[in-house]
């Protein structure tokens, strides 16, 4: 790709474009099967504009090998929780996977976790765990801890949670406030800490990517090249599930089809986008 005389050229295989406005709605690295690649991030470090560390996002986390060998067993499992990581909060579902952790909580998390981090699930988010061992202790003294749990928590979770010996199968009669307290935060608290996420192979968004500050957010074109855009995910604009990076993506081709529309364009898409493609 070059450009000379205020026209952008742009040669594939097939053919030789110019263009007076060049749209740039290449995508991020996500989800390489269907054509992802760097050539957005390329295209502008070509043009000195900075591109911010890329990595994936919106993406399932993996376990440790001693977890997968603990949890990969109860694979299948979900159930709603709230998942922290670096004091931020999201309350979806968690599904158990033979590689690690999943669904919507999980996913979400992603985008704040960090290598290394741990990440602190709360298995009951709307109902407080001692109240209700406490509740039950009274009407059912005798049933053991395991039978009350799986009232409210997946059989084949408590089942591996006590095989981790996270607590005791007991009668309810022989737990005293603190150890129900004990078995309560224990399960409103649980750490993981994730190995690693899948990656870009089932990564459903980039984060990082063009610096907005080189772009005009009137319009996104480059600041320093003019005729240039950037559009959609390979911006360093990240949204959380929901539609947000569908929106993000068309919102912005929109306002830089606005500008570029009385001019020749040359949407560079078609070769190398996914859902950019205006």
């Amino acid at each position: 790709m070059s450009v000379a005389n205020g026209l952008y050229s742009i040669s594939t295989a097939e053919q030789t474009r110019q263009c007076q406005s060049l749209v740039v709605a290449s995508g991020g690295l996500s989800l390489p099967n269907l054509g992802a690649t760097a050539f957005g991030f390329q295209l502008a470090e070509q043009f000195g504009i900075p591109v911010l560390p890329l990595r994936a996002a919106l993406v399932p986390l993996t376990w440790q090998p001693s977890d997968k060998t603990v949890f990969e067993a109860i694979s299948g499992v979900s159930l709603p929780v709230t998942a922290e990581a670096n004091s931020t909060v999201f309350p979806e579902d968690m599904l158990f996977t033979h590689r690690g952790l999943s669904g919507p909580a999980i996913l979400q998390i992603s985008n704040y976790w960090q290598p290394g981090d741990e990440v602190i699930v709360n298995m009951s988010p709307d109902l407080d765990l001692a109240e209700f061992l406490l509740a039950q202790q009274q009407v059912h003294p005798e049933q053991e801890v395991k039978t009350v749990l799986s009232k409210r928590l997946p059989k084949r979770l408590v089942e591996k949670l006590l095989e981790l010996q996270l607590f005791s199968n007991q009668p309810l009669k022989a737990l005293n406030p603190k150890s129900i307290r004990q078995i309560a935060d224990s399960l409103h608290g649980y750490v993981f800490k994730p190995n690693g996420t899948e990656g870009y192979r089932t990564a459903e968004v980039t984060i990082g990517g063009v610096n907005t500050d080189y772009l005009s957010s009137k319009t996104m074109e480059a600041k320093n090249q003019s005729g240039l855009y950037f559009i959609g995910e390979v911006v360093d604009v990240t949204g959380w599930l929901g539609g947000y990076n569908f929106q993000w993506a068309w919102a912005s081709g929109w306002v830089a089809g606005q500008l570029s529309s009385d001019k020749k364009v040359c949407p560079l898409a078609k070769k190398f986008a996914r859902y950019e493609d205006f």
